[in-house]
Order: C-alpha cells, then sequence, then structure tokens
C-alpha cells in the first residue's frame, strides 16, 4: 500500500505539468527491483476507471522488427488484482498472453505481479543484480482494446544504479512517458550504471548510453556518429525526432531499431582489433539508425498498428531490411567511413551469400519476406538449403533497381528519390504505411517506366540478369570457379568489381552511385 501511495503522488504531482497538454496517463505502471540477482521485475499497475465490468489485460508475445513469437507469459508470476480499496478482484487466464479480470464498473484496478527476465536477445528483457535491459513487451501489459492510451513509467531503483537510457520522453529523473503502448513498446530501457555521453546535431538531442566503454576513443566516436546521422539526413531530407538514444549494451548479437532509439550489443569493448573491426560496428549503427526512416516512419501497410498477439505477415521486408542494408553501405560511403573498395566487399559477400546457396533454387524473395516467421533465426540444415535471406538478397535487388532507375532516368533520379517520395506522401503526410503496389508505382514514376523485369526477380526464383544491370554503373561480376574439392556444389567468386565505363552516362552513374566527390 506504501508503494502504491508513492505512485499516486508522483503521478498527482507530475500530472500538472507534463501530462496537461497531453492527456493524463490512464495506466500508470511503477517497476522496482529487489530481487535484481535472481533476475527479478517487480511491476505494479494501476488503472484509472474501468467503465465495463471486465478488463483483459494482454502481453505482446512478439517484438517489432524481431519476427518470432516469443514465451513472454511464461515469464510472468504472481499475478494479483486489487480495487484500489484493497479488496480482492477476481481474474483468470482466457488465453496464454491475456488476462482477464471480473470487477465491478467505474473500478480502479491495482495490478502485480514479478516477470522472470533472463534472456540475452534484444527482443527479450535481462535483468542482473548490476543492471536492467527492458525489451518491454515481455514486461507491460495493456488493456485490450485501448493500445491508445497514455501511459508513464516510474522506476525505483536500486541504489547502487544512477542512469536510465530509453527514447521516451523524460518527466524527471525516474518517470517516462509513452504516448500509446505501441510507443511505450517501441522504446526499450536501460537502467544500471552505463557511460552517458550526450550530444546535439543538427538541433535535436541525441544520448549515448554505453555498457562497456572500455577503450572508447569518445572525441573520434561521437564524430563519425554525428557524420553519420548528418548524411542519413541529407538523404531523407527530415528528421522525424527531437531526441534518439544509442543503446549499447555487453556483448551479445545483433540489434534492434525502435521509434527514436536503436538497442544493440556490442564486442564488449570499444578496443577493436582491426579498422575492419570498426567499420563493421558502424556498419551496424548506421543500419540501425537507418532503420528510423526505413521500417519505422516508412513502413509496409501490414506493420502497424501492430497485433500484438499473433504473427503479422507482410511481403516487404525485402524492402523494410534489405534496403537497409543497402544503403548502410551508401552512407557510410557518404560519410567518407569506408571506401569504395569496402563498398565492392560488402556487396559481392550478399552476391556470395545467395548464388552460392541452393535455397535460391527454392524460394524467391518476396516468400522469403512472408515465410520469416517459420524461417527467423533457425539455422538448421533443411532452412540452409530451401530458404533465403532478405539481408542479402534485399540489397542486391536495392543496387539493381537503383542502377536501372539511375540508367533510365540519364541519371536524373535514382533509388534515394524513390525512398524520399515515399517517405514523404506516406509518412509525413498520410502517416499510414504503403502497399507493394505504392512501392511499385513510386519506383515507375522515377524510373520513367514500369521495371517488371525486376519485379519477377522478386516474385520469382529466377537468376536476375547481373551482367544487364550491373552494366549501367560500369561493373561486373568475377564468377571465377571455385577450386576447393570440399566443396559440394560448384562455387564462384560473385566479386563485383569495376570495369571501364563505355559511355558518359556509365561514368556518371558510376560516380554518383559510389558517392565519388572526395
Amino acid at each position: 500500500m506504501i508503494l502504491r501511495v508513492y505512485l499516486a503522488c508522483v503521478i498527482l504531482l507530475i500530472s500538472g505539468t507534463v501530462f496537461a497538454q497531453k492527456g493524463d496517463p490512464q495506466m500508470q505502471y511503477q517497476l522496482s527491483f529487489p530481487q535484481a540477482e535472481a533476475h527479478y521485475v517487480a511491476v505494479e499497475l494501476h488503472l484509472d476507471q474501468q467503465d465495463t465490468t471486465q478488463t483483459t489485460l494482454v502481453l505482446p508475445v512478439w517484438t517489432p522488427g524481431y519476427y518470432m513469437i516469443l514465451d513472454n507469459p511464461a515469464h510472468i508470476i504472481d499475478f494479483e488484482v486489487q480495487a484500489s480499496e484493497g479488496v480482492a478482484i477476481a481474474w483468470k487466464k482466457t488465453s496464454k498472453n491475456k488476462w482477464t479480470i471480473t470487477h465491478p464498473k467505474n473500478t480502479e484496478l491495482e495490478v502485480t505481479y514479478r516477470v522472470y527476465a533472463n534472456r540475452t536477445s534484444v527482443a527479450e528483457s535481462n535483468v542482473k543484480e548490476t543492471r536492467a535491459f527492458l525489451a518491454n513487451t515481455d514486461i507491460f501489459m495493456f488493456p485490450e482494446g485501448q493500445k491508445e492510451a497514455p501511459i508513464s513509467v516510474t522506476f525505483q531503483l536500486p541504489e547502487t544504479w544512477e542512469h536510465i537510457a530509453t527514447g521516451l520522453e523524460k518527466v524527471n529523473q525516474t518517470t517516462f512517458y509513452a504516448a500509446s503502448a505501441d510507443m511505450l513498446y517501441d522504446s526499450p530501457f536501460y537502467l544500471g550504471n552505463q557511460k552517458m555521453i550526450e550530444f546535439q546535431q543538427l538541433g535535436k538531442a541525441f544520448t549515448l548510453a554505453i555498457a562497456t566503454p572500455e577503450g572508447l576513443d569518445e572525441q573520434q566516436f561521437v564524430t563519425d556518429l554525428r557524420e553519420i546521422i548528418l548524411r542519413t539526413t541529407d538523404l531523407m531530407q527530415h528528421i522525424p525526432f527531437e531526441e534518439y538514444a544509442f543503446i549499447m549494451m555487453e556483448p551479445g548479437g545483433g540489434g534492434l531499431e525502435h521509434a527514436n532509439s536503436q538497442a544493440v550489443f556490442t564486442y564488449g569493448s570499444f578496443d577493436f582489433k582491426t579498422d575492419a573491426d570498426y567499420k563493421a560496428f558502424l556498419n551496424f549503427i548506421t543500419h540501425e539508425y537507418f532503420h528510423l526512416y526505413n521500417v519505422k516512419a516508412l513502413r509496409p501497410i501490414e506493420l502497424g498498428p501492430f497485433d500484438y498477439s499473433k504473427e503479422n505477415y507482410t511481403t516487404m521486408l525485402w524492402v523494410a531490411e534489405g534496403f537497409t542494408v543497402y544503403y548502410e553501405y551508401l552512407i557510410m560511403r557518404d560519410a567518407d567511413l569506408i571506401t569504395e573498395e569496402d563498398m565492392l566487399q560488402y556487396l559481392s559477400s550478399h552476391f556470395q551469400a545467395i548464388e552460392n546457396k541452393e535455397g535460391k533454387e527454392h524460394m524467391s524473395l518476396e516468400r522469403s519476406s512472408y515465410d520469416v516467421w517459420n524461417h527467423f533465426l533457425n539455422n538448421d540444415a533443411v532452412s540452409d538449403a530451401t530458404t533465403i535471406s532478405y539481408y542479402h538478397k534485399g540489397p542486391i535487388i536495392g543496387l539493381l533497381l537503383d542502377l536501372a532507375i539511375r540508367h533510365e532516368s540519364e541519371n536524373e533520379k535514382s533509388l534515394d528519390d524513390v525512398m524520399r517520395a515515399m517517405y514523404k506522401t506516406y509518412f509525413r503526410e498520410q502517416q499510414r504505411g504503403y502497399t507493394e503496389e505504392e512501392f511499385w508505382e513510386t519506383v515507375t514514376q522515377m524510373a520513367g517506366k514500369p521495371l517488371d523485369e525486376l519485379r519477377h526477380y522478386v516474385e520469382t526464383t529466377e537468376t536476375p540478369d547481373y551482367e544487364k544491370y550491373l552494366s549501367y554503373g560500369a561493373l561486373k561480376l568475377d564468377l571465377t570457379e571455385n577450386d576447393d574439392p570440399s566443396t559440394e556444389r560448384v562455387e564462384r567468386a560473385y566479386q563485383l568489381k569495376r570495369k571501364t565505363p563505355e559511355n558518359k552516362l556509365q561514368e556518371e552513374i558510376s560516380k554518383a552511385l559510389f558517392r565519388n566527390y572526395f
């Protein structure tokens, strides 16, 4: 009861300031960590008066950007409900991720539960004695039908924890505001003693939270981040946020984009052994940052609003993810953080990953997106032999589309223009996702004609006419065979190389593609 009184006082105090213009939060969460060493989060939720006699709380079973159904509900324990007067309220599970509470009409509800958080994943929470990463989709519930209601989150931190990093709007040092459940789920928290660096760029506020800063050259790293931000903004001609958080955690695998933040695992230190390692890390950060535009702001229409209780299918992840891979290289090259040769090597790796694999004969690029729910992070022999990844073929098609648009428009237009036009139309003006047809219509608009052959390559398993499209940018593929006798399949080098331009247009396209203005 003391905890509830404290929370009520906090909400009352701040509701007259920050919430006055935003609407009072209808859900008020308070989190504490009395058993952090055992990986538990203690959760208390206050729900304003419910105008029905039944309230169903929903816990997501997946995290946007991480296309896998997770067993989040299995980690919820000690679930209890009381009225604001302390009277116990009846509840029951009505599905694997739903708790249905029966109560008198116009009742305020106090819900408490604990969450066991001991997974190492960008989509799952992890709590230890010294820090906590909260992915949020496995921590916070929302009342069914009230996903758009505003939410506040207040933390009671252990005495030895000093900082909270998140993209959410800060009310005070320990309280944060989310305009909806969607925003809360798209704004993870990192709590502990991470190094915090703040800087301004292009009039926006950036926070850099680093869990393992050993070896960090702060000045150089921030300078490189500034350049990535600048070049990305030059490309898209807009910044869709006021604040952004780079959350860089302990050693692990992968990263995940969010509305105005990213949460990524690192190598465990910033003492990079080689220049290639540092470039690879910057590529990684650039990828997640460009997702701010491609998949978050500009998104396939199926990816939002989300249904958090089941799979959300789309055929367009080859654009949302694959093009993001392509643009991480373009942005890094534009920032002069990688060389032209680096860019050729990165792109070559994707040709090799697709063309030397049997999966290309069985799965189209379009289906690799739709079927990701069946194959995400599945590396068994069957999947390896029968599937492809949009992370590899997506950037290849991005390159071919870029070259085709430049060729057909006499280098007046490019894939950049497609991305900018769609961003302006579907995010800034219409505030919705785009359909597959709308994507291809925009491509046609920029190229001046339909690029049906390239669309065919997306929808089928037919190998693209690489020689034709690469020649537009004075490029070619080295198809030298691999003479390794241990290789069962005949493999080729698939090394992307420059060739002498045959005309002025090829020369101009090549310079523009590789950002050769230095």
